[in-house]
């Protein structure tokens, strides 16, 4: 067999295995394209929900606690809470607020039938952390307090995030264990599974500055999806021009 021969012979099992590969590329840019739209859908109604969570009326502390009890879903719902705040127990959360880098406050709030709930009350500068630089902030008896209820999560979101510092009271993660557990609180002390961040109402002094919720949940999947679609019609028309010059050379 002459090498011409050879190659003539060869030439349909690579076309054909061309071809197998090109599908199933083809397949995987669809099927990932699909599932950036399924995810586009699923974004789109999960931002839907909690922007009426936080446009709904607030409803008080049993009615949440009730919601918990039955979906454990409370993320972003407007809830009223009433009690005093415990100072001395303050926890403090690492975090920038408008460009600024400093410290959410978490405060104990102790409940008239002695249990607890940690208030984000908001944001406070580097320099002010201490609660002795901002007397004015130390709400002396009962409050009420109304924000958006959240759960914390159950472990360190990643393994780039640092360790809590709990010697120097600071906080990379929200451990809301750790915080209730260093808060100097009575042993034995009961706090609620969530917490809430305070609404925008101004603290006295002004600090901690309240309504520091960030609703930040990208929305690229329709860009992912026309990415992958895009492919897909690249590669059907790399296959096209292929299968027109192989049709003419035969």
């Amino acid at each position: 067999m002459t090498e011409a021969s050879k190659n003539a012979a060869s030439r349909p099992v690579t076309t054909w295995l061309l071809l197998v590969l090109s599908a199933l590329v083809l397949a995987v840019l669809v099927a990932l394209g699909t599932w950036q739209v399924q995810r586009l859908h699923w974004k789109e109604g999960l931002l839907a929900r909690i922007n009426e969570r936080i446009a709904a009326a607030p409803v008080d502390l049993p009615e949440m606690e009730r919601i918990y009890a039955e979906t454990g879903d409370v993320e972003y719902r407007t809830v009223r809470v009433s009690g005093s705040f415990v100072h001395e127990g303050e926890r403090h959360f690492f975090a920038t607020w408008q460009g600024q880098s400093g410290y959410f406050v978490h405060t104990p709030l102790q409940l008239a039938d002695g249990r607890y709930i940690f208030i984000n009350r908001g944001f406070v500068p580097f320099d002010r952390k201490e609660k002795e630089d901002r007397p004015d902030s130390l709400t002396v008896g009962g409050v009420r307090v109304t924000g958006l209820a959240r759960r914390a999560p159950e472990e360190k979101p990643s393994f780039i995030v640092p360790d809590n510092d709990i010697a120097k009271n600071i906080f990379y993660w929200k451990d809301m264990g750790a915080m209730a557990e260093t808060s100097g609180l009575p042993k034995g002390s009961v706090f609620l599974p969530f917490y809430v961040d305070a609404d925008k109402t101004a603290n006295p002094g002004g600090l901690p500055v309240g309504g520091v919720t960030l609703i930040d949940l990208p929305n690229n999947h329709l860009q992912y999806a026309v990415t992958w679609y895009g492919l897909a019609v690249a590669l059907c028309g790399v296959l096209l021009v292929w299968w027109r010059r192989n049709r003419h050379r035969s």
